[in-house]
């Protein structure tokens, strides 16, 4: 069958409160960003691996308290600071660039000294983050870490209904049954299966259905990319 061409269309990724699906895997953290913020020294920290739906905590924080959110790969070290008793997040901290270890050493201490708030989500705890600073690794330390661990079968099944929902498809019911078993327990295979799947039926004009997933894991042989 020859290749259909297909549109590489901006994916709509849903961020809203009925969209955070919320198991024994993520309670923990949900609890702590969407609840009356009682954060030990005014900072919480969530890690866990990529599409684990830290960023999409990080939005319902925002939402309820209007938090500034800030990327750390784009933070820029001339920035001005916000306001006292701000409410403030860093996405990815874990990739925060040299040059702006500075900027993050005094937005920590202004929003300490003024009652702010301090989100930040990254894959590793602060403790472990390739930090220069030494004044600011120290007080990174002291954060309160919060874990989402890897997807329950609750969470897994609602994760990849989540990723067929981003990218407008309406896979049959059986096919997430089928599914569940046979991809790794982790946020990484559902993102992956769900982007492969929807590749290979844009581009050979297929049905998503477990014949085409089968394929698909077949040539995988077991090795779904991290």
């Amino acid at each position: 069958m020859a290749e259909q061409l297909h549109f590489d269309l901006p994916l709509h990724v849903a961020l809203g409160p009925d969209d955070y699906f919320v198991s024994e895997a993520n309670r923990e953290a949900f609890a702590m960003v969407t609840g009356e913020a009682d954060w030990p020294n005014g900072k919480l920290a969530v890690i866990g691996p990529e599409g684990s739906g830290k960023s999409h905590l990080a939005r319902l924080w925002q939402v309820r308290t209007g938090a500034l959110i800030l990327k750390a790969q784009d933070l820029d070290p001339a920035a001005d600071l916000p306001a006292a008793g701000a409410r403030v997040v860093l996405e990815d901290g874990d990739h925060l660039a040299p040059e702006a270890e500075e900027y993050l050493f005094h937005l920590h201490n202004h929003l300490a000294a003024t009652g702010g708030l301090l989100l930040l989500t990254g894959r590793r705890a602060p403790a472990r983050w390739p930090l220069a600073l030494p004044d600011l690794a120290s007080r990174l330390q002291a954060t309160t870490v919060i874990s989402v661990a890897d997807p329950d079968d609750l969470l897994l099944r609602a994760v990849l209904t989540k990723h067929f929902a981003d990218r407008q498809l309406q896979p049959s019911p059986r096919l997430i049954d089928w599914l569940l078993p046979r991809i790794e327990r982790s946020f990484a295979s559902a993102a992956w299966i769900v982007a492969a799947l929807d590749e290979a039926a844009l581009s050979g004009g297929l049905v998503i259905n477990q014949s085409l997933a089968r394929v698909i894991l077949d040539k995988a042989h077991g090795n779904l990319e991290e």
